[in-house]
């Protein structure tokens, strides 16, 4: 579990799923996978909420989980979302993710079914039993309307070997010490709100699965190992020079401004799937604004050092 729980710490990028004229744009994910991986990210997390995961066809995700782990090549730790509200589209999501090359799995709360915790049990129990990967929870009661229950991680782990993390997006650091406390060192934790990683880091989480990482993965890479080594002065101050940046990610739904702040900084198009559109007029002028300060931050800041 130590060696697991080594290879989950640090920053995991959610990575967009780039789109030209209504397809995946291939040359856009290699460039920006290898962005990632230059700038010493710990993983890679590709079709997920923020990849565009329920637009996707089969496809589509299985070549991009391919790709992704094709270009880590074990720099990174390639973590495949595979969730569905289907119990048994979620074994094929998982069966297909292991096939492609992904290391780990990132298996979602089925959304809008809202499940009991005996059906998530059941749920995560069917998946677990369905491949040798180890399994990251996701719990995002924000877009999912269920939480997954402390005891209930409890009875996972205890039950399903592969069933190792979880994705924490409820926006409440408590949790980390209830999952600490019900679960012991049996889960590790993720950090699934950018705003929050530090917090998270403190409580005993050991990394961030990160929306703002596709924009800003030196900083958040530097945060994080500041943090690791004791060097709280400078996880802060990076953490200041990120701060309107990840608030950005999120003046509407995501994965919407992260998309606009790369159109923005020329590294991949703006375009997404219906029924997700383009950030408005007015909130791309932000984005540009804070786009702008963060350059000029970072800039300011490496100068100091």
């Amino acid at each position: 579990m130590q060696d697991l729980a080594h290879r989950f710490k640090g920053v995991f990028t959610a990575l967009v799923t780039p789109f030209r004229n209504g397809s995946v744009d291939i040359a856009a994910f290699d460039a920006l996978v290898e962005r990632q991986l230059s700038a010493g990210v710990t993983g890679l997390v590709p079709v997920g909420t923020t990849g565009e995961a329920a637009t996707l066809s089969d496809e589509e995700a299985v070549e991009l989980i391919a790709r992704a782990a094709a270009l880590a090549k074990g720099r990174a730790l390639v973590v495949a979302g595979a969730g569905a509200n289907n119990t048994q589209k979620a074994i094929e999501k998982a069966k297909a993710a292991e096939a492609a090359g992904a290391d780990a799995l990132l298996v979602v709360t089925p959304y809008y079914n809202k499940p009991t915790q005996a059906g998530l049990i059941a749920h995560y129990g069917a998946v677990a039993e369905a491949t040798t990967l180890p399994i990251m929870l996701y719990s995002v009661p924000g877009r999912c309307g269920v939480e997954i229950a402390p005891e209930t991680c409890a009875a996972l782990t205890e039950r399903y070997a592969n069933i190792v993390a979880i994705k924490e997006a409820g926006g409440n650091p408590g949790r980390v010490t209830a999952l600490r406390r019900t679960c012991g060192n049996d889960l590790i934790i993720h950090s699934g709100d950018d705003g929050l990683t530090l917090p998270f880091l403190s409580l005993g989480a050991c990394g961030v699965t990160s929306v703002v990482a596709n924009v800003a993965p030196r900083e958040m890479v530097e945060m994080v190992k500041a943090w690791e080594n004791g060097d709280t002065s400078l996880a802060l101050a990076l953490n200041d020079i990120i701060a309107e940046l990840t608030e950005g990610m999120f003046i509407e739904s995501n994965p919407g401004p992260v998309k606009a702040a790369l159109a923005l900084s020329n590294l991949a198009g703006p375009e997404l799937r219906l029924p997700m559109v383009p950030v408005s007029d007015a909130n791309r002028e932000r984005l540009t604004g804070i786009l702008g300060r963060y350059s000029a931050a970072t800039a300011a800041f490496q100068e100091m050092r």
